[in-house]
């Protein structure tokens, strides 16, 4: 168990990582959130504003958390920590109305379109935020644990930064998983440098993490898909 008085060598890695994190976020949604008037993009619906505004705070949480365990403020993380369970149920519940409404509505216009195939890896994706989340709650006694499985949370809400991004420089759909592997693998392999070894909750979590992926990329390329997102919204 920490204390408030122990040492903390990771608390700068972690606020580092928490950056990073969030200028992925902010650099991929740029051009559809954060800077859109600059890029003449239409008005949002409030839904998708409410959800914007959930996924940078989880964002500005994570960086005020490693913040927080770095210069010794166990006692305000912890308490903190309440807000960001409470947040991650809104991340999870808005994300999954967001993404049923739009998928909704495409097949309600009879379009296939973009949300029928993120209509499965988003659901993967949010189940996965929410299963990290989870699990570093109940490890949170256990901070060599808790601090990695947070931050695998909140890589796997990058996947759609990550695919934006790799979308300014190609389409090629395997080139947006290989990115997003390729960004999970190098916060791993920093973590196994540094440490000497790969720790347990980065090998099973960020093995989990792109399995996943990649394994809903394979059944979203079935020919059972688009049929099955039709028949659940008709």
């Amino acid at each position: 168990m920490e204390t408030e008085a122990a040492p903390r060598a990771d608390g700068p890695t972690y606020i580092v990582a928490a950056l990073a994190c969030a200028v992925i976020a902010v650099t991929g949604f740029a051009r559809s959130y954060y800077l859109k008037l600059l890029f003449g993009r239409p008005p949002l619906p409030l839904l998708l504003h409410i959800h914007g505004v959930i996924m940078s705070c989880w964002c500005v949480l994570f960086l005020v958390q490693a913040y927080l365990v770095a210069t010794h403020r166990v006692r305000v993380h912890r308490r903190l920590g309440i807000l960001g369970a409470a947040l991650a149920f809104l991340v999870v519940a808005i994300g999954i109305y967001a993404t049923v409404e739009a998928t909704a509505r495409e097949v309600k216009h009879h379009v296939v379109g973009l949300f029928h195939y993120l209509f499965g890896l988003n659901l993967v994706n949010l189940s996965l935020f929410a299963a990290f989340v989870v699990a570093a709650l109940t490890l949170r006694a256990r901070p060599d644990f808790h601090k990695r499985l947070m931050l695998l949370a909140t890589l796997s809400m990058l996947a759609p930064a990550v695919a934006r991004i790799t979308l300014l420089f190609t389409h090629d759909a395997m080139a947006q998983f290989l990115t997003f592997d390729f960004c999970v693998l190098i916060f791993v392999a920093i973590d196994t440098v540094r440490h000497r070894h790969l720790h347990l909750a980065f090998g099973l979590g960020a093995s989990l993490l792109i399995a996943s992926f990649h394994l809903t990329a394979v059944a979203l390329s079935a020919r059972w898909w688009l049929p099955f997102v039709a028949r659940v919204f008709s």
